[in-house]
């Protein structure tokens, strides 16, 4: 089998069955704010578009190129199609053409001649754009694991398709937090710090669980080229930023698991696996070019912002044209409000107004009645200024997700007046009726989380109220604060509070207290 870097999260697939096309990307994506790190235009993209499968793991726009896909890839290609609980990815690909569509099922492997695959999808709230998934692949020769930016939670699961030699993985941020945020510098650099180290803990938690000897850090991190966001590139100018790149990961693990063996995945980069062999060669750049990359990083991407501003003038002229206040209100009153009142959960969860100042327009959304008005000096849980430009798209695109479309361009600014409120990105990316059912839904179903298990010296809900992880496996309990380490989430267990959100709180008492009420109720 053989494994080549395309950039980003993507790689073309080589097996004794079939090649697979996954997640391919120039960009620039995310209103022209993200470009693959490093330049992967000398990719010969020809060839990779001939492949005899297509594989998009979610609708994010740094997975899927709609642009990349016309100019390459054949309408013919059969599209692997993750099981995702609405058809917003069908829909995308269909719009451009693609109906050769295999329906997979979640977990459960597919054959075909020599290669064997599954598609592992996760359907969260907040696993990407409301759905995210992972790839395995197996010729008999070699297994692998695309796991991308899917965080599983069902890991024996997974792993019962076979064990990888070689496992590819996300390290890098994918997230406006805390670059964009109305913050004082300092609080900035911090959160950031914190921000980086909880995606390196991530990392490390599946790089010790999937256990595979051989390990390639991808999906990440990009290139802002664009003038304002240029100093937010990587750690930052300002070390504000939480952009790990793949040789400093690989520098964090070779400390964490010196027993397993990182590679740099960059595009151009091919990986031969056989029989438990792993052989990794570049083919794209030169070894001086790769340490120039990322050992003057900073003059590497002054010369990939000086050479494609055309790109960056392209899409903002592909943009639609600020509409005028009141026909902007009048619109998002007109979508929303029905939205909103089919969204009990989400209002509940939001709980006050948030503030929108979209170019002229200032306007605030009522959560809690379900109403679109003109801001009148109310007091807000957040507040947005975003360009009149990117809202003014969305309208005409009737884009779906705007929390994966404006936000994680980093083109706007935000506040808030407390924690982050999981509830309201939730429904800035689910803009849409069967989104919005199917969120609603899912709240309903995770409030059934009876069953408890014992923690060090405490008895807590077995499941992650956040997502439903099992806790006996990812939780770690430090002076009386429980972190889930997929996300990083915090509660404080004498009070049962959530310290990283609103809302969300656990349900916990003392072993001891536990004991003694068991006995009580026995006697």
């Amino acid at each position: 089998m053989k494994i080549t870097g395309l950039g980003h999260a993507g790689m073309f697939i080589e097996t004794a069955g079939g090649s697979i096309l996954c997640d391919p990307v120039i960009g620039p994506s995310f209103f022209g704010s993200w470009f693959p790190f490093p330049d992967n235009r000398g990719l010969d993209w020809e060839r990779f578009g001939a492949a005899d499968f297509l594989y998009i793991s979610h609708r994010h726009r740094d997975h899927f190129d709609p642009a990349l896909l016309r100019r390459y890839v054949s309408t013919d290609i059969r599209v692997l199609l993750p099981d995702y609980p609405t058809d917003d990815l069908e829909t995308d690909l269909r719009r451009l053409g693609y109906d050769n569509i295999v329906y997979t099922q979640a977990g459960v492997p597919l054959t075909f001649g020599d290669m064997t695959l599954m598609v592992t999808p996760l359907r969260a709230p907040s696993d990407g754009p409301i759905g995210d998934s992972s790839l395995s692949v197996d010729d008999g020769t070699a297994s692998i694991l695309n796991q991308n930016d899917s965080h599983p939670l069902d890991l024996d699961k997974l792993l019962s398709f076979s064990k990888p030699d070689a496992y590819f993985t996300q390290v890098s941020g994918a997230i406006w937090w805390p670059m964009v945020y109305d913050l004082p510098q300092d609080a900035k650099q911090n959160f950031a710090r914190l921000k980086r180290d909880a995606q390196n803990k991530r990392a490390m938690y599946y790089i010790d669980k999937v256990d595979a000897p051989h390990v390639f850090p991808m999906a990440g991190p990009p290139m802002f080229l664009r003038e304002e966001l240029f100093r937010y590139n990587g750690l930052g100018e300002q070390n504000d930023s939480i952009f790990t790149d793949q040789r400093e990961f690989l520098e964090h693990m070779a400390i964490e698991r010196p027993e397993q063996k990182g590679h740099l995945f960059v595009p151009g980069t091919e990986v031969e696996v056989s029989n438990g062999d792993v052989r990794v060669s570049q083919t794209l750049f030169t070894d001086e070019e790769i340490a120039r990359i990322f050992g003057d990083k900073w003059a590497y991407l002054a010369e990939q912002a000086h050479s494609r501003q055309d790109e960056i003038r392209a899409e903002e002229a592909s943009r639609a044209a600020a509409m005028p206040p009141e026909q902007m209100l009048a619109e998002i009153k007109e979508w929303w409000e029905p939205l909103l009142r089919r969204a009990r959960t989400i209002r509940n969860g939001v709980g006050g107004n948030v503030r929108f100042r979209i170019g002229d327009l200032d306007m605030v959304v009522d959560f809690p009645k379900a109403k679109v008005r003109h801001y009148a000096g109310e007091e807000c849980v957040y507040w947005y200024t975003i360009p009149a430009d990117l809202v003014s798209t969305n309208i005409r695109d009737r884009e779906i997700d705007w929390s994966n479309s404006i936000f994680l361009s980093m083109q706007f600014e935000v506040g808030r007046s407390g924690k982050f409120n999981e509830f309201l990105t939730t429904f800035l990316k689910c803009l849409s009726r069967d989104r919005i059912e199917y969120v609603e839904n899912w709240y309903a179903e995770q409030s059934d989380q009876t069953e408890d298990a014992r923690l060090d010296e405490w008895v807590v809900q077995r499941r992650c109220p956040h997502l439903r992880a099992d806790l006996t496996k990812t939780g770690k309990i430090e002076d009386g604060v429980l972190t889930c380490s997929l996300h990083d989430w915090k509660w404080d267990l004498a009070s049962g509070r959530c310290l990283t959100t609103q809302g969300h709180p656990i349900r916990a008492r003392a072993a001891a207290d536990a004991d003694r009420a068991d006995t009580a109720a026995a006697v």
